[in-house]
């Protein structure tokens, strides 16, 4: 992991074509503003993370289902 020091104002590039800048710093956060070509996806880590719990929630234990459909099937 690179790990820089920038103050408000100031940059950094990645590739030839991302630029990250320093745009304010106040109470604990930093505002960055991210220059991208469109074709890459700028999206913060929580959300993505979020996502992938969901899916992993919404996805079906067969083993489970098939228990309950028994125990209806019996009844």
């Amino acid at each position: 992991m690179l790990i820089l020091t920038r103050k408000v104002g100031q940059a950094i590039i990645i590739g030839e074509d991302i630029e990250i800048k320093i745009l304010e710093i106040d109470d604990g956060q930093i505002k960055l503003g991210i220059t991208a070509p469109k074709n890459i996806s700028v999206l913060r880590k929580e959300l993505i993370e979020i996502k992938d719990e969901n899916i992993k929630a919404a996805s079906v234990n067969k083993e489970a289902l098939s228990k309950i459909e028994n125990f209806i099937k019996k009844r």
